[in-house]
């Protein structure tokens, strides 16, 4: 802890000081979409994560188990999105937990997010460096090293962080339409073919989405959603919270699945509904899939275009994460759970900008660790750490939703049970299997062995203690700053 303030204080020594709030009424509900969208890096996940998702899970049947956790996740939003209109806070799930459940369950919540934020930027740091080392040796014959592409690429998020988020939205907005239409020219270039074997809807017949392991396939479904639940982290920022909030996590998480499951179905009839596993499974490289169907049903200069739309979605993935784990940096400092520098704001820009550069310094040291050891950027660093945080952000949405029947208790705020207290409780049940189920098969996601997955799976306990220690300090230290945790800044 004295070497993190000695960091901190070091780094607000070298950048302007500032105030405690954010910019005030910058972001609509359109670029909070945007910004959540990006977060999601929907063509990384049909390209990256989903191909092994078919191969490892149930197959053909992976767009019905996508449906299956958008239905849960509405669930959850339902009760999510009612508690954001009455808590306005960068806080979040943090905000969430505190005003519910107390302090305390407020600081093992805010560690969690840390943890799970850093973890899952850090590991997109791997993917990002390898995926764009490779594609430039394959266009250009340049050999360049995974992790200086990686620290390149975190540069410019740092500048992207320290500055204006409305002006990295603006940057998001190019990303986000252009990977949407990529994939969607392949979409209905596929479908315009008729496929492999004539346009069919196996994939949502009851015996393919039981097939094979379901249960592997709907964790991979779980974990390409992460980032919907970061509406919340800009309510400050929002022109109108309590209405931006809702719309923009209900858009979403709708355009994102929707997009997940129709384009997902059709790369299944791409490659053949019987033929789709065999098909991933004789790549060297399963990300290579999405590659393999654009060179039959449209041209190289698709698939080179989709390469490049790889890189990008990742870097505007980076860009959104990077300013929601600040976010969560800023909220912890100015609330007195990490050191106060955390929580200043740049006098011009209002951006939480020594939360920004010190969260980079964390995720530089990571990956110097990582390529230090001779690790591979995508089946450890990625594996791992991507892995790690959505056991992270399946705990916190466990939390939050138990927060929200707590909270609703104490007075309706014109809601109805349903959304308040029967919607969340549904929810929270059925996230605590798909939680159990991804620690459980935490080994067959990443690939590493049982001694390394039990340490990484016990990596989130061991945060939400140092969380919980981290409150109780700031009770023993400064009882009314404790009893304002998560309160709201709008």
């Amino acid at each position: 802890m004295e070497a993190m303030k000695d960091t901190l204080e070091r780094l607000r020594e070298a950048v302007p000081g500032g105030s405690t709030e954010l910019r005030r009424a910058t972001l609509g509900a359109g670029f909070i979409t945007l910004l959540v969208i990006s977060a999601a890096s929907p063509l990384s996940v049909v390209a990256g994560g989903f191909p092994l998702g078919i191969m490892l899970g149930n197959g053909a049947g992976t767009p019905s188990l996508v449906i299956v956790a958008l239905a849960l996740l509405l669930l959850f939003a339902a009760g999510y999105t009612a508690m954001a209109t009455c808590v306005t806070s960068a806080g979040g799930f943090y905000a969430m937990a505190a005003r519910g459940l107390g302090g305390s369950a407020g600081g093992v919540t805010a560690m969690i997010a840390v943890l799970g934020y850093v973890a899952l930027q850090t590991g997109l740091y791997g993917l990002l460096g390898a995926v764009t080392s490779e594609a430039l040796l394959a266009q250009f014959g340049l050999s360049i090293p995974w992790w200086s592409c990686a620290f390149v690429a975190m540069a410019t998020v740092a500048w992207f962080g320290y500055h204006q988020i409305d002006f990295s939205a603006r940057i998001l907005a190019c990303f986000v339409v252009a990977e949407y239409a990529v994939v969607l020219t392949l979409d209905f270039l596929i479908l315009g073919h008729g496929g492999a074997r004539g346009i069919d809807f196996h994939s949502f017949a009851p015996q393919v989405v039981s097939g094979g392991n379901p249960f592997i396939g709907l964790l991979f479904c779980f974990a390409a959603f992460i980032g919907f639940e970061a509406t919340t982290i800009y309510g400050e920022e929002a022109r109108d919270p309590k209405r931006s909030i809702p719309i923009a996590t209900y858009a979403a998480l709708l355009l994102v699945g929707g997009f997940y499951s129709f384009s997902l179905w059709c790369l299944v009839l791409g490659a053949g509904s019987d033929a789709v596993v065999a098909t991933i499974s004789a790549l060297s490289d399963p990300t290579n899939f999405i590659y393999t169907i654009s060179d039959r049903y449209a041209s190289p200069h698709l698939t080179m275009v989709l390469r490049g739309m790889f890189v990008m979605s990742i870097y505007a993935g980076l860009v959104a994460f990077h300013n929601s784990t600040a976010r969560y940096f800023f909220s912890m400092g100015r609330e007195g759970l990490l050191p106060s520098p955390l929580g200043l704001t740049h006098p011009q820009h209002k951006s939480p900008h020594v939360a920004s550069l010190f969260q980079t310094l964390v995720c530089a040291t990571l990956v110097t660790c990582f390529a230090m050891a001779g690790a591979d950027p995508v089946l450890t660093l990625f594996a791992w750490l991507s892995n790690m945080a959505t056991l992270c952000v399946l705990a916190l949405m466990i939390v939050t939703a138990i927060a929200v029947i707590v909270f609703f208790r104490g007075g309706s705020h014109g809601y109805g049970a349903g959304r308040t207290l029967f919607l969340p409780a549904l929810a929270c049940a059925g996230l605590c299997a798909v939680l159990a189920l991804a620690a459980a098969n935490f080994h067959v996601l990443t690939g590493a062995s049982t001694r390394i997955s039990i340490a990484l799976v016990s990596l989130v306990p061991v945060a939400g203690v140092a969380g919980w220690l981290a409150a109780r300090r700031l009770l023993q230290r400064e009882p009314a700053r404790y009893t304002r945790l998560g309160q709201d800044r709008s």
